[in-house]
């Protein structure tokens, strides 16, 4: 192992070094910041006046204020203010105006409980609904009018909820907002990390393919095994991706909690981090194992066959599965997907992430398919790099990688 670790210290070296790979290592995040602050200085300036709504109210029946409060109150991006113009000058006052509204209340919100709501042409297409909020309080003008006492019209006034649950659900708390991120936190930093890590183990393709470009595997391997030139490799990008992911998540983690205002650390400091973790780095270790045996069989990057890529493609499995292991974390497809090597890192990460109860049984077979699917795939990989590092001019056909294999 002494030589494998010394071919990890040199690909690690040689990368950190690399200009190309220090500017993708700032520049990712940065842009991705970048954005979010343009986000939030376009939210809190142009932005809101370009959106905001007027809404002009003649109000014949005093409550003007309490109606202020209540837009106020559900964060409506309103500016309201009183009017006395007629309904007979609202079409000529709109014809002039963009993102506008005349509200006319006063006794017909009693008689026969319609309520005239004037709009410019041009307005927020929520607007109607959002002005749906107003109920309450006229509502509760209504009421009093008709002689209701505090008690009586506090307790018409309060709405009813109706919530769908079953049996089950009845005998059993349901999660709180602050449990769900609790458990969300986690699993979305062992995402980061699984990321990180296979995107750098993607870097193994370029550097088999282009030492036989250069034609210096020879004189590599001269001094050392195919198998301790292939693990060295393996090692040395692994150390980079863990640079990567403390990069990203150096500047993920405080924007999370500028933004989220949770106790993200707090979160990050539980058992269920370990086991996350242990999921990312068999995630990475199953692809680099596929990433090193393929780039082997290439002549360079840009001759890259279908085969090849389609290799290249399978760390984005997992995303097929996001869609039903939302709707159902425990259903069949999300199952399926924790069995299948190429998928189970990231369908668990996610799973894990949604359930309240672990399904321990399911995570022990996920986790052992899938140490076993590295252990052969390592196999392979191994007979692959052996051959295939010293073969040149072409891309190795699938036929040929399997009588490698075979050997």
């Amino acid at each position: 192992m002494r030589n494998a670790f010394k071919v990890a210290k040199w690909e690690f070296k040689r990368n950190i070094k690399n200009k190309s790979f220090l500017i993708g290592l700032f520049l990712t995040p940065a842009i991705f910041l970048f954005f979010i602050l343009i986000g939030n200085i376009v939210d809190g300036s142009s932005g809101e006046d370009k959106d905001t709504t007027r809404v002009f109210i003649r109000d014949n029946i005093g409550i003007l204020d309490t109606l202020q409060k209540t837009a106020k109150m559900h964060d409506l991006n309103w500016y309201m203010q009183a009017t006395d113009i007629s309904e007979k000058e609202v079409k000529e006052k709109l014809a002039s105006r963009d993102n506008t509204a005349y509200i006319f209340l006063d006794d017909r919100a009693i008689d026969t409980g319609i309520i005239p709501v004037y709009t410019s042409e041009e307005i927020d297409p929520l607007f109607m609904n959002q002005v749906q909020v107003l109920e309450t309080p006229i509502k509760a003008w209504q009421m009093k009018q008709l002689g209701l006492s505090d008690e009586e019209l506090a307790t018409i006034s309060k709405g009813i909820l109706f919530k769908e649950s079953t049996a089950e659900d009845s005998a059993a708390d349901n999660k709180t907002a602050e449990e769900g991120m609790a458990s969300i936190v986690p699993g979305a930093f062992a995402g980061i990390l699984l990321l990180s890590i296979i995107f750098s183990g993607m870097y193994i393709f370029q550097s088999a393919s282009q030492e036989k470009k250069d034609k210096v595997a020879e004189i590599i391997l001269s001094s050392l095994t195919p198998g301790e030139l292939m693990q060295g490799k393996i090692i040395g990008y692994f150390w980079l991706g863990m640079i990567q992911a403390v990069v990203f998540l150096g500047f993920g983690i405080p924007m999370a909690i500028w933004k989220l205002d949770i106790p993200i650390v707090e979160y990050l400091l539980v058992p269920e981090v370990i086991l996350f973790i242990f999921i990312a780095i068999l995630g990475y270790l199953l692809f680099a194992a596929l990433f090193i045996g393929v780039g082997a069989t290439m002549a360079d990057m840009a001759s890259a066959n279908n085969f090849q890529g389609m290799v290249m493609m399978l760390p984005f499995l997992p995303f097929v599965f996001i869609g039903p292991v939302i709707n159902d974390p425990s259903g069949l497809f999300a199952q399926i997907g924790s069995y299948i090597p190429f998928t189970a890192p990231g369908v668990l990460i996610l799973r894990l992430s949604i359930l309240e109860e672990w399904p321990w049984v399911e995570i022990i077979i996920a986790l052992a398919v899938l140490i076993v699917s590295i252990w052969l795939f390592m196999k392979m990989a191994g007979k692959i790099f052996k051959t295939g590092i010293l073969m040149y001019g072409k891309n190795a056909t699938p036929k040929e990688i399997w009588k490698w294999i075979r050997a």
